[in-house]
């Protein structure tokens, strides 16, 4: 079974909190990591600084769309950055308990 990280940002705390909760809930995601941020931009053709909270969400690959479709309806941002990096290598003890957390 292959793995990903899926991260994205949140304008705030409680709507990273939002988001991880909702994820974790619907058994898109087995593990959610939040940090504060600054994040430098383009928009609209001017450069933006905004502090932001990043998200790190640990899931199964085959979740990654489900992921992406859920964040975008319940995101604040109109184009909310949303990518995900598959995992190669890791520690089977710890892909095991993905894939525990994440039985539907």
């Amino acid at each position: 079974m292959a793995h990903s990280i899926v991260y994205t940002t949140a304008g705030s705390e409680e709507e990273a909190e939002n988001i991880s909760k909702n994820l974790i809930e619907k058994n898109l995601a087995a593990c959610i990591n939040t940090f504060p941020i600054k994040s430098f931009y383009k928009w609209k053709g001017k450069t933006e600084t905004d502090n932001e909270v990043a998200m790190i969400i640990k899931t199964r690959s085959e979740l990654v769309k489900k992921i992406i479709k859920e964040i975008k309806k319940i995101h604040s941002y109109e184009i909310p950055a949303i990518f995900s990096i598959s995992i190669e290598k890791g520690d089977k003890d710890f892909f095991n308990w993905i894939n525990e957390n994440l039985k539907i």
